[in-house]
């Protein structure tokens, strides 16, 4: 999950490495560091945020044509500049940054120390420039001795090295964890994801497991894990520099959450037969696979978790095609047998996501097709996958994923409507209206954000909140997990999301005079049994926000906020704005650190 950049070129490289890392500083924010290679290595690193470091190093101009830096998510070894990368060898004269976790250190390391070498840090990572200092000791081939060290590590592992002795070089080594280098003119760069290289260049290559690459200014040689070299072509991403601007909002979180009616627009784009009122998604699987399935399988992780959830509900209403979504950490451990007959349906923003990515492989050891939703087209799920539905949501830099939910929710709704379509027909009077209601969820979407100042004044009014409770049925109950997760994860504050039929099963013992409760209400059928809901957590005393549409005014809380009215199955798509707003108003009031919230990084590329 930590964030790696490298560059050899004529630019000022510690300018280029910062700035690189300030695009990655979602993937990690306990410490930074750099090395510039010169005459000597340069290197510089420090406990806490980029800022941190740009303190440390403020008016220092260094001289050199290549560097590397790394932004850090703490796996082994506490937080501390001991720990910071880059790490050396002995001699100094090697520098290196990971990102991912060596699962072999132990061992290796007890070689290491037999042999003399010694170590100065608690992490895992120092173990890879003491081992290549021990091959290079055999050979003065650097590329061959980091070729050797490299299939000698077992776990997951993206690398960038330096050498003083091979200037204006760079190695890279890729392994599970994600590797895009980017290609200049009589420049060159690498990074952990795509936004570090959008100021400086738009043509990519991705670099694939076990695959090795020799970066210089005016060329990259690319090998498979046996030193072979390969070729390999660039491509070209669509994404534009200013998307990863704030854009004149506060923080980034806001920004992509004022997003969402374009995301959904665009991710609408090409994808509506409105005369006919039928869905064309020419990304998914063929019709003829999608009417003999039996069974889908959905596997995610947070967010997207939560947007597979919201899959299964639409998919059996529309289909009655049985579903069964789980967690991806559970899904790539628990012993089961697969029907045959069924399709894999695989969820994540980044398309690194470990567990997802481990999930994935499962499905297709068992010779599953996948059908994959992700942000990234470049990405490891997008690659392995045999259909990929690209999310139109453009860089999401908030580590608490807003928009991109909204992109895998509607992505959902059109696989929805295409299986049934391909299943009963495409004139079912049900898929037929929610086809039409689909058409208007941007400007939905936007009106939403008119209860933007009453959700501020109610976060406001509610800033010492400590605990706070969602309850939700259906549907609801699924944004009520979504919006619960945002609170928890921006605002620190311990939020519980329950199905409200289940509050006399225990949770209503929580429930006490003065205690904060959200109830959501947009399922139409389910209103009676909701306002039973409502007069039992009031019954003991709690302040109540209502979530609903115009229809349910017999529902009115201490606080109620009217979303406009949809059909009940694209209610969620509305539902989570306020919620987005409401977890974003409270971090702000608390003087959270909104867009790097503690302990988390953006793509989880570990388990």
């Amino acid at each position: 999950m930590c964030g790696i950049v490298g560059y050899v070129g004529a630019r000022p490289v510690l300018s280029v490495l910062l700035d690189g890392l300030k695009k990655l500083e979602y993937r990690g924010y306990d410490s930074a560091g750099v090395v510039v290679l010169g005459e000597d290595l340069n290197l510089f690193k420090k406990q806490g945020k980029i800022s941190s470091l740009e303190s440390e190093i403020s008016g220092l101009s260094l001289d050199g044509k290549a560097g590397i830096g790394h932004t850090r998510w703490a796996t082994h070894g506490v937080p501390n500049d001991r720990n910071a990368h880059p790490h050396l060898d002995c001699s100094g004269k090697l520098a290196i940054v990971h990102n991912g976790i060596i699962e072999n250190y132990r061992e290796l390391k007890a070689e290491l120390i037999e042999k003399g070498h010694v170590f100065s840090s608690d992490t895992d990572t120092e173990v890879v420039p003491h081992l290549i200092e021990e091959e290079l000791s055999k050979t003065n081939d650097l590329l061959k001795a980091v070729l050797s060290s490299v299939n000698q590590l077992k776990g997951s592992f993206a690398l960038a090295i330096i050498h003083k002795d091979f200037p204006d070089k760079i190695i890279a080594a890729r392994v599970e964890s994600p590797l895009v280098l980017g290609i200049g003119e009589n420049e060159n760069f690498l990074a952990s994801d795509i936004p570090a290289l959008l100021p400086y260049t738009k043509k990519i290559i991705v670099l694939e497991n076990g695959e090795i690459a020799l970066i210089e200014k005016s060329k990259i040689s690319i090998f498979d894990s046996q030193g072979n070299q390969i070729q390999k072509h660039p491509k070209t991403v669509d994404w534009d520099a200013r998307m990863i601007e704030k854009g004149g909002f506060e923080h980034f979180m806001l920004k992509e959450i004022h997003e969402q009616p374009n995301v959904l627009k665009e991710t609408l784009e090409g994808h509506l037969d409105l005369p006919r009122r039928m869905v064309l998604l020419p990304e998914g699987p063929p019709d003829d696979l999608l009417r003999n399935l039996e069974t889908l399988y959905i596997t995610a992780c947070g967010t997207a978790y939560h947007a597979g959830l919201y899959g299964k509900y639409l998919i059996e209403a529309l289909t009655g095609l049985p579903t069964e979504v789980e967690i991806g950490s559970e899904f790539r451990y628990r012993e089961r047998k697969f029907n045959p007959k069924s399709l894999g349906i695989v969820i994540s923003q980044s398309g690194e996501t470990a567990d997802t990515l481990a999930a994935l492989r499962r499905l297709k050891g068992e010779e599953i097709p996948i059908f994959s939703i992700t942000n990234v087209a470049s990405s490891s799920v997008a690659r392995e996958s045999d259909w990929v539905f690209h999310t139109k949501a453009g860089p999401e830099v908030a580590v608490a994923s807003t928009k991109a939910y909204s992109a895998q929710l509607l992505s959902l709704v059109l696989f929805a409507l295409k299986l049934s379509q391909a299943r009963s027909g495409p004139f079912n009077p049900r898929t037929t209206e929610l086809v039409q209601e689909l058409q208007k969820l941007p400007v939905l979407a936007e009106a939403t954000f008119n209860l933007e100042k009453n959700i501020q004044a109610y976060a406001n009014r509610l800033r010492l909140l400590t605990d706070y409770f969602m309850l939700g049925r259906g549907l609801d109950f699924v944004t009520a997990l979504e919006g619960a997760l945002k609170l928890k994860e921006i605002s620190y504050v311990h939020c519980e999301a329950y199905a409200a039929g289940e509050l006399k099963h225990g949770p209503l013992a929580l429930i006490t005079s003065g205690k904060q409760v959200c109830l959501l209400a947009t399922q139409r059928s389910l209103l009676p049994k909701i306002h039973s809901n409502f007069k039992e957590v009031k019954a003991r005393g709690a302040e109540v926000l209502v979530l609903r549409f115009p229809e349910g005014e017999e529902l009115e809380g201490d606080e109620t906020l009217v979303i406009p009215s949809t059909s009940d199955y694209l209610s969620p798509l509305l539902a989570i704005i306020p919620l987005q707003l409401f977890a974003y108003y409270m971090a702000k009031e608390k003087g959270c650190d909104i867009d790097q919230p503690r302990n988390l990084a953006k793509s989880v590329t570990v388990e």
